[in-house]
């Protein structure tokens, strides 16, 4: 039986590999036994241990189950994430944990609902959408859909933060998915702007030039106060904590606020969308 050497210092997928299977031969598992166990194919674990397949969130959190260590700080979980942060765009790993602890987010958004007010049927149109296009795999969509679940669990903490969200009208008026979904998702964002800790606003097509972003656009507030941002084009991503970029990217967003519809306007495009008038 030909068995493959691995080398767990060569990527953290291959760490993660080497891991399992060092786990399930210490329990004096075969594949098959570990598969049965996991509720996989034996192909499917031996593509894992070998670096072939990458691992999903689902697969890990069945090894975490199975080997018991679930809580611990050195998690299967754990290591699928370092795989998973290691394919985002520079910074952006970083900029999700401070998000997850913010005090204010003021976030702007073109063309998308931004991933912390989307549906799951939303999020995961979009990422089926990329698996069509062979932009990702199934696998990598059903991650892109966990990681958006995840990132909005900040606006069930308590206490929960200030967030404002401006979107661009075109992040209404893009169809994504079929209209069930549209609607569930305009849906949604009637609910954000109706909570006591957001306000959200709509910077209609109207705004022209005055719009002061041409991007997306993320700054956060930490308890501290400390200012941070966060923007990405389609080839990279940017963190920024220098207060001398931060603090004019917060005036401008403050520019943009006053520009933008008021939230009893915006509310009011919402609604009109829903029932399919323009």
């Amino acid at each position: 039986m030909n068995r493959k050497e691995l080398n767990p210092d060569s990527s953290p997928q291959a760490a993660f590999g080497a891991r399992l299977r060092s786990m399930r031969e210490g329990r004096g598992w075969k594949q098959e036994d570990l598969a049965e166990r996991l509720g996989y194919s034996s192909s499917h674990v031996s593509a894992v241990e070998t670096s072939r397949k990458i691992p999903t969130l689902r697969f890990s959190r069945c090894a975490d189950r199975t080997f018991g260590i679930e809580g611990i700080t050195d998690t299967f979980e754990k290591q699928w994430r370092e795989i998973k942060h290691g394919s985002l765009l520079e910074g952006f790993p970083e900029f999700v944990g401070h998000e997850g602890r913010a005090a204010e987010i003021r976030l702007y958004e073109v063309g998308v609902i931004p991933g912390l007010l989307q549906t799951s049927d939303y999020a995961s149109a979009l990422a089926d959408s990329a698996v069509r296009r062979g932009a990702i795999t199934p696998e990598q969509a059903d991650e892109r859909v966990a990681l958006v679940s995840e990132r909005q669990a900040v606006l069930r903490r308590t206490p929960p933060p200030l967030v404002l969200a401006v979107l661009d009208e075109s992040c209404l008026r893009r169809p994504v998915g079929e209209p069930a979904v549209m609607g569930a998702q305009l849906t949604r964002l009637i609910d954000f702007s109706s909570l006591p800790n957001t306000i959200f606003q709509v910077a209609p097509f109207t705004m022209g030039a005055d719009r002061p972003f041409d991007l997306p656009i993320t700054v956060i507030t930490l308890a501290n106060r400390s200012l941070m941002s966060y923007a990405e084009s389609a080839q990279r991503g940017h963190l920024e904590r220098e207060c001398t970029s931060v603090v004019p990217l917060l005036t401008a967003y403050h520019q943009l606020q006053a520009a933008a519809l008021p939230q009893s306007a915006s509310v009011a495009m919402i609604e009109q969308l829903r029932k399919g008038t323009p």
